[in-house]
């Protein structure tokens, strides 16, 4: 027992302390053998990040397949228009003719985190009534293969949002190939 940080040995009454003498008296001790006792042999250790990053691979893959096109294959830049939306819409973005109104920047993000971002960004985006945004992905040169990992995710999400109208990619003074202007629907609308 622990009383005010000193060890208390309890004191028991003569009588008991007889009875355990008593049964003690036939008790021989062992003889020490010097053999050494092995520790319990501990199972390796799980790699959860590994079964984490799977089971997110195996996920995204079934439900969030990003589709290649020829643009995409062939490398040029890539836009998107909503069926309904003219061509013309597309011409005036990459022109520039539509500043930015609001800016998202995904850089250092995982791609769970960049999703949640990004759904998060265009839901503000139409409560404010912003109509054209721009999304920094990032052109992937402080990534592992100098490539960027969050650029066709991001595109095909930004696909995928029925408040998307449009897209493109942005001109060099806004990220060029890091980044995209997107039109989004009025708020009225």
């Amino acid at each position: 027992m622990n009383k005010g940080g000193k060890f208390v040995v309890p004191v028991l009454p003569p009588e008991e302390c007889e009875l355990f003498q008593a049964e003690l008296d036939n008790v021989v001790p062992l003889t020490p053998h010097g053999r050494i006792l092995p520790s319990p042999i501990r199972p390796p250790p799980v790699p959860l990040n590994l079964f984490r990053d799977e089971h997110e691979v195996i996920h995204d893959s079934l439900h969030d397949p990003i589709r290649w096109d020829a643009e995409t294959e062939s490398g040029e830049e890539t836009s998107y228009v909503r069926p309904g939306i003219t061509r013309q819409t597309l011409r005036r973005m990459r022109r520039g003719e539509w500043g930015a109104q609001a800016e998202l920047d995904l850089h250092g993000l995982t791609r769970p985190e960049a999703k949640r971002e990004l759904a998060d960004f265009l839901f503000e985006c139409k409560r404010r009534g912003a109509r054209c945004v721009r999304i920094i992905h990032g052109k992937g040169l402080g990534s592992k293969n100098r490539e960027p990992v969050l650029k066709l995710h991001v595109r095909h999400w930004l696909m995928s949002r029925d408040e998307v109208l449009a897209f493109v990619q942005a001109r060099p003074a806004d990220g060029g190939s890091g980044a995209v202007m997107v039109l989004l629907k009025s708020p009225n609308a």
